[in-house]
């Protein structure tokens, strides 16, 4: 058999990037063009090409934890009677890194590996020297890029193409979207597309949109779980047809798969996998941050026609989303600068309708000053911070829109990063979006990254009015600033940037880092941060073994993808930090850092590339990174939601953490359970719990009275009345499933504590812990440990276990939660109250616990055996009231959660009948926030 000479025949221009033409010249042996099966042969006759045939198509994407691993493997076959190329094109995602491509060509295989560039194209051209080389070309698009390579082939060749590709799943809109551009060009007899997704902490939702045509919705199967989704397509040759009679493929287009997973707290989720960490945080149920906005338009005369037409058009939908909270202003600029107001104004229907007018009679022409124009911005919003207009919790944000280079003023781009950059305050950003190819678009990446913003490219050619309605959707609604995820000392290492200025709805917020070993089998961390009238911190724990031992379980799940994650995003931050180094020498030491880093998780970046080459390395491919339109600096940033540099530090817990996890040797001694009661709760308390047990302790007489309140589901009791404090604090009835001999058994539902001075209510359920202001509404779930502060009210939850209310520092109130069996016939979830009874109430406090902060006289006598040997009976004297009383015990859960403590007490029957003040409806109210009416 002859062997196979490859030779160098040219250079060819294709979409606008170079590729060689990599030729394989020579003849061949019947039994080398025998490739094929019979019952293929027979799939292949019916589709075959007078050129090219492809006999299989298929594409596979692992997705674990949001990252994704894709392959997509192709083979043809030369069906011609004459030598000709052949091509291998796929469209990847703009964040995905190439990982590896082979190629086998009649036998003889092409490996890839990642290399530093030079090195790279040193090699290769020592190939290209010899006349034997190849070569490989990204090109730029929307949304993706394409990989592309060609080979030239004798007839009856056989290639097989294989691509590999990794990306980090963004969330936008609420959601994951996985996209995968299917182009066989061709009929194919085997054609498959498979996605698998596993989610440890299971997935919410999936779907997949009809993105390819209605004819192919039908032929996409799904199977999902709690944690597992597999989605499927597998048109066979008739189907695949464009239409019936046709013998062209009708798949052109993306195959597009949407997602979102279970969020069990607004801590978030932390993953250990592989010795490396994820933590995910996307928490919801927050009220939206008010917005201070000045847009910044340019309407030079590049702007002129479409451009200008669709930025009227998206503008008139983004002032329509403007609240009454929100705060803003139009700037437009060509050579000259002019503001539609001078100052911040609110976001009234009037206003508005004025900003709207002023938009649509803007007339684009004359040069570019952008400098100006970023000036007066940024001075509107220092006047407008200055003079105390804006609210100090709200977002100040600068949304520049252009399409092209400075012109007038200052025109030199450095000039103008660093004149922003000085003007600009720590809480503001900017977010810069570049219409069109003319802009330079580097700039406007790295002013946007420096002042804690980004940016995005708007494609003129497609329908710009909805890119930009989509971006601005993506930062209307800031839930959060000043978010930080710390670790305790000596648990990780390498952490990528753990600290943002803002959180947005829909968006996630994603840290990765190494585990050091440690003696622990929990990572920790802490999430801090302030929301709409809230200071927050949350607390997240994960098994450091757990998720390997489950990942081993299933079959089609991403192994290793926390260490590949880590390494994807260290490269991306590391790139972007690139980027605004302000040092050659800082730079030369960041890129020596992305080649050693992307060598080792084979990442394609700008700074490396992928050499493909045949087994004795004689013949070599090259895949270089694409470069950006007109410019061409790398699009390696980020696009988390603030692209601040890098918190390297790894902090301690806060103080509060350490008080409420960190036992004293005293503590320790007492064992856990003892350690669970807070402060001064251990002290005497007054309780309610169960069936609604009352106990009342009572320190004077050194005894404990309990009683029953037999209510009706649906009334609400009040427990604490203090119009002198401005405290209520109130418990609403639920039943049981059923009865139970007889009796339906009720039990505290919600408990909620409305304090009237600050106007803050919080609502306690077995499903969340809800807190609002009128105005604000923050849920929060049992799911995590937290912290929240609001004005004079401070709440602390303790995952799956209790919570605590403290008001003004001084006044407590615990709420401890009962999970029943879920399929339990009878019992449902429900709450205890826990109440010190040295609680600094005003004289004017009442209600079935409060009454008792004014302690009565009480005197036991007359103790005696009674019906049951084991309660004794006694005669009580209490209020004027002489009672007939039975010793017995209730349950004291708070050191015990499930099997409770026995406390020793005087019941009262009658439902409290003598012992507390009137009838126990005297304490029925209407409403939650109900205080106690005094007659």
């Amino acid at each position: 058999m002859r062997r196979l000479v490859l030779l160098l025949l040219g250079l060819l221009l294709l979409h606008q990037g170079r590729c060689f033409e990599f030729v394989i010249d020579g003849e061949w042996e019947d039994e080398a063009r025998d490739v094929l099966t019979s019952s293929e042969r027979e799939d292949l006759e019916a589709i075959r090409g007078d050129d090219i045939t492809v006999k299989s198509y298929k594409v596979e994407s692992r997705i674990t934890s949001r990252f994704a691993h894709t392959t997509v493997r192709s083979s043809v076959v030369n069906s011609g009677s004459s030598a000709q190329s052949i091509g291998f094109n796929v469209q990847i995602p703009k964040r995905a890194f190439i990982t590896n491509f082979t190629m086998n060509v009649n036998g003889i295989t092409f490996m890839g590996s990642v290399k530093e560039k030079t090195v790279a194209r040193n090699l290769y051209a020592q190939a290209r020297a010899r006349g034997k080389a190849a070569g490989i070309v990204r090109a730029n698009s929307l949304d993706m890029e394409t990989f592309q390579t060609e080979v030239h082939v004798p007839p009856g060749s056989h290639i097989e193409f294989e691509l590999h590709y990794q990306e980090l799943m963004q969330r936008k809109f609420g959601f994951y979207e996985h996209s995968l551009y299917l182009q066989p060009r061709r009929l194919v007899p085997q054609f498959q597309v498979d996605v698998f997704i596993y989610e440890p902490k299971g997935i919410s939702m999936v779907e997949t949109p009809n993105t390819l045509g209605e004819q192919y919705t039908s032929l996409i199967k799904m199977t999902s779980s709690k944690d597992k989704a597999h989605i499927t397509f597998k048109p066979n040759l008739q189907q695949q047809k464009k239409c019936a009679n046709c013998t062209e493929s009708g798949i052109d287009g993306p195959f597009t798969v949407r997602y979102d997973v279970n969020r069990d707290s607004n801590a978030g989720e932390l993953q250990v996998s592989d010795g490396h960490f994820v933590q995910f945080f996307a928490p919801s149920n927050l009220s939206s941050l008010p917005k201070n906005i000045v847009f910044v338009i340019d309407v030079s005369g590049s702007m002129w026609g479409v451009k200008m037409k669709q930025t009227v058009e998206a503008m008139r939908a983004i002032l329509s989303d403007l609240t009454i909270d929100d705060h803003f202003s139009i700037i437009d600029f060509n050579h000259n600068v002019r503001c539609w107001s001078e100052e911040l104004v609110p976001g009234s229907s009037i206003q508005i309708a004025d900003a709207k007018k002023y938009v649509e009679n803007i007339k684009p022409n004359g040069g570019t000053n952008i400098n100006e124009a970023l000036m007066r911005a940024v001075q509107m919003l220092v006047r407008a911070s200055n003079q105390g207009l804006i609210n100090a919790r709200s977002v100040s944000m600068i949304i520049l829109v252009s399409d092209g280079d400075p012109t007038v003023g200052e025109i030199k781009l450095s000039a103008i990063q660093k004149n922003v950059k000085r003007v600009m305050r720590e809480e503001f950003s900017l977010f810069s979006l570049g219409i069109g190819f003319d802009v330079d678009y580097d700039f406007l990446e790295r002013i946007a990254m420096e002042n804690r913003g980004m940016a995005q490219r708007i494609y003129a050619n497609h329908d710009a009015a909805e890119q930009l309605r989509a971006f601005y959707s993506q930062v209307s609604s800031p839930l959060l600033r000043q978010i930080t995820i710390q670790f305790p000392e000596d648990t990780v290492s390498d952490v990528t940037q753990n600290s943002f200025d803002k959180y947005f709805g829909g968006s996630e917020i994603v840290v990765a880092g190494k585990v050091l070993p440690s003696d622990s089998n929990t990572l920790t961390s802490f999430t801090t941060a302030a929301a709409a009238s809230l200071d927050i911190t949350l607390e997240t724990d994960a098994d450091i073994s757990e998720l390997d031992e489950e990942l081993v379980k299933h079959q089609h799940s991403f192994t290793g993808f926390a260490r590949q994650l880590w390494g994807y995003m260290t490269v991306k931050q590391l790139l972007s930090e690139r980027a605004l180094a302000p040092t050659a020498a800082k730079k030369r030491k960041i890129t020596q850092q992305i080649m050693a880093l992307a060598k080792e998780h084979q990442f394609v970046t700008p700074l490396t590339a992928l050499l493909v080459e045949s087994e004795d390395g004689t013949e070599r491919l090259l895949a270089d990174f694409p470069k950006d339109p007109k410019h061409g600096c790398c699009n390696g940033g980020g696009s988390d939601s603030s692209n601040l540099a890098p918190v390297r530090v790894v902090y301690a817990p806060p103080p509060w953490v350490q008080v409420a996890t960190a036992a004293t040797p005293s503590e320790a001694a007492k064992g856990p359970e003892e350690q669970a009661v807070p402060g001064r709760l251990a002290l005497g308390t007054n309780f309610v719990d169960n069936d609604p047990h009352f106990i009342v302790h009572l320190r004077r007489s050194n005894a404990h009275v309990c009683f029953n309140i037999d209510s009706k589901p649906g009334h609400i009791l009040n427990l604490v009345s203090d119009p002198g404090t401005g405290l209520v604090v109130n418990g609403q009835l639920i039943g049981s499933k059923k009865l139970k001999k007889g009796k339906l058994n009720t039990y505290f539902g919600i408990i909620s504590a409305y304090y009237q001075p600050d106007g803050i209510r919080v609502n306690i359920s077995p499903e969340n812990i809800a807190m609002s202001d009128g105005v604000n509404h923050q849920t929060f779930t049992w799911g995590a440990t937290a912290d929240i502060t609001q004005d004079g009210v401070r709440i602390s939850i303790v995952k799956n276990s209790h919570v605590t209310i403290v008001i003004n520092n001084n006044i407590q109130v615990m709420v401890l939660l009962h999970r029943v069996w879920k399929k339990h016939p009878i019992s449902v979830d429900f709450l205890g109250i826990y109440i010190p009874n040295d609680n600094p109430y005003s004289p004017m406090v009442h209600g079935l616990i409060g009454q008792f902060h004014r302690e009565p006289e009480l005197s036991v006598y007359d103790v005696r055996d009674g019906a049951d040997p084991l309660k004794k009976e006694a005669t009580m004297e209490v209020k004027g009231n002489r009672l007939q009383v039975t010793r017995g015990w209730q349950k004291d859960y708070r050191r015990d959660n499930k099997l409770g403590t026995d406390v020793y007490c005087w019941f009262i029957h009658n439902s409290g009948k003598g012992f507390i003040d009137g009838h126990y409806t005297d304490y029925i109210v209407p409403s939650l926030n109900s205080f106690l009416q005094t007659h």
